[in-house]
């Protein structure tokens, strides 16, 4: 017998992504997102979801740039927290002891911590549901050198099904 289930259980796990805003120099955030993938090669597209009344939503509309950087395993702890704490309320950098460094091209920090970026400015939004699609055209894109030539491998993060970001849909 097959019975009714949550559909998003099925797509995880997934890789954890940790998406910077901001300005280096002024306001910034971090955001923790699993719902990030590419669209296209040429041109080089990123699309993330965020969501439609989180603070990053705010911040990315307002510098139309943002930075997805690639997490290892070891940092799960904070990519939980991200997740989990608005940048509304708390500084995540500081939170969480990750180093924010300058972008090369874009206004918005990247996680010094991190293993790659993908620095993206927004070429389209598209409103689905409760998140919004940034798609972000990558302007520049860098890794940790032992990483982009292969010579270590890297377990990137990943986690189970969020059922505290989900909980609402589990209520009825």
């Amino acid at each position: 017998m097959k019975v009714e289930v949550e559909y998003l259980e099925f797509m995880w796990p997934m890789r954890h992504f940790l998406i910077t805003c901001g300005e280096f120099s002024g306001a910034s955030n971090i955001i923790a997102v699993s719902f990030c993938f590419p669209v296209s090669k040429n041109p080089p597209l990123i699309a993330c979801a965020v969501g439609r009344n989180s603070y990053s939503r705010k911040l990315i509309e307002k510098t139309g740039e943002f930075v997805v950087n690639v997490p290892s395993a070891r940092l799960k702890k904070e990519i939980y927290f991200c997740g989990y704490h608005s940048g509304s309320e708390v500084d995540k950098f500081k939170a969480t002891g990750l180093t924010p460094l300058p972008g090369r091209k874009v206004k918005a920090p990247i996680i010094a911590e991190c293993l790659a970026h993908m620095e993206c400015r927004v070429s389209q939004e598209v409103e689905t549901g409760d998140k919004i699609l940034f798609i972000g055209e990558v302007i520049e894109a860098y890794a940790e050198e032992e990483i982009a030539q292969k010579k270590v491998k890297v377990e990137y993060a990943s986690g189970d099904f969020p059922r505290k970001v989900y909980s609402l849909r589990f209520l009825r």
